[in-house]
């Protein structure tokens, strides 16, 4: 085969070409170009024309990053336009192929639980290069296709990508090199976000509900209860939250992130108990608590995962704030890491101080936000970052 390599220094003087070749075409281009190898071009004129004479007659090689990497997200249910993890997950995928044009991007959604093994068998048999699991619930089948296929790398959104064995009580589980979880310190920003629905709370009660009493829902409810519970002892206050005790670690859960009709009924049950700022993590069911909100004028909400005056416009009204979760980030760094060839299964953790989690603008609410209050909101966020104060 016949090859040329280009080394290049940051003064045209420094240019140095290295040619490998047939002898039988060698010397004819050496007669003209005596310095070829290991000589110094002068001029940059010089050094164009010698590749104009080495592409007649030589080919390259590829360059090592110029191969397809195939990126492929397994989608929890919900999907892929759900507002809110699925779809955060998918933009950071289709961002990784914008910025690097040797990555490819599909998704494969669940309709049910009994979906996941199914859509990550496909897309193993389909030769994705790394495949993204999206959603707590999906960890025991990444786990386990990350251990029947070490060669092809994988990440897990909501899981620590660990096998804790058949009934999941082995602490710590086994890690896998070819899998990295994907996690969220989210009870930061909730903290900042119960604080601040307290502060704009006229009736002195605020509520959330989530999907499921999983850890990636119940960590959002149970940041958002103890960021209330610091506003009340900082202002003495006794508001109230609905949805979610602290101390029994349960509340009110609509038993998945489908049944838009439950989380309607459970927004009207908050308002008809006199709460005003309400705070769904249940994925795009959001959308029927804003919904509820803009027709009964009783509530704001505070939306889950995404900015939601970004991603579900028609409620910016009646969104208060949104507890960004940064999915996006996470899912376009990995895949991009794996089209250099950087994957790492060491685990990313997202959080205030790494911008992985944060509270979106007040958008069009931000007359109900006092401007003392956003300061207070703002510096409790420097606070958690700092560990002068806990969120957990």
């Amino acid at each position: 085969m016949r090859v040329f390599q280009i080394v290049t220094c940051h003064t045209v003087e420094c240019f140095r070409v290295f040619v490998l070749f047939e002898r039988e075409l060698l010397g004819s281009h050496l007669q003209n170009y005596p310095t070829l190898l290991g000589g110094k071009l002068k001029k940059t004129t010089t050094f164009v024309a010698l590749l104009a004479v080495a592409a007649l007659s030589f080919s390259a090689t590829p360059a090592a990053n110029a191969a397809t990497t195939k990126a492929c997200l397994a989608l929890d249910t919900g999907g892929v336009d759900d507002k809110s993890f699925n779809a955060s997950a998918w933009a950071g995928a289709n961002a990784a192929a914008k910025a690097n044009s040797s990555v490819t991007v599909k998704y494969l959604a669940a309709a049910s639980d009994a979906d996941y093994a199914p859509n990550i068998k496909k897309l193993i048999d389909e030769k994705c290069t790394i495949i993204v699991g999206v959603g707590f619930l999906i960890n025991g089948a990444i786990v386990a296709a990350a251990k029947a296929n070490p060669t092809v790398n994988f990440a897990i959104v909501d899981q620590d990508g660990e096998d804790h064995g058949p009934d999941g009580s082995v602490y710590p589980g086994t890690k896998f090199k070819n899998l990295k979880p994907l996690q969220f310190d989210t009870n930061e920003s909730s903290f900042q976000a119960g604080y601040l629905a307290a502060g704009v709370s006229k009736t002195g009660k605020v509520a959330t509900y989530g999907g499921l009493n999983i850890p990636p829902v119940t960590i959002f409810m149970d940041g958002f209860a103890k960021g209330v519970a610091h506003y009340n002892k900082v202002k003495g206050k006794k508001v109230e939250v609905l949805g979610w005790d602290i101390a029994k670690k349960d509340g009110t859960f609509v038993g998945g992130f489908s049944d838009s009709a439950k989380a309607l009924q459970i927004s009207k049950n908050f308002e008809q108990q006199g709460v005003d700022v309400i705070f769904p993590v249940a994925g795009g069911l959001g959308g029927a608590t804003a919904g509820n909100s803009l027709t009964s004028k009783k509530s704001v909400v505070i939306w889950v995962d995404t900015d939601g005056v970004k991603a579900a416009p028609q409620y910016r009204k009646v969104l208060l704030t949104s507890v960004v979760k940064g999915v996006d980030t996470s899912v376009k760094g990995v895949i991009l890491d794996e089209a250099a060839g950087k994957f790492s299964s060491t685990g990313y953790f997202g959080n205030l101080k790494n911008k992985g989690t944060f509270i979106a603008p007040y958008y069009d609410l931000i007359r109900r936000v006092p401007t003392a209050l956003r300061t207070e909101v703002t510096k409790l966020g420097n606070d958690i970052r700092n560990g002068k104060v806990s969120a957990k």
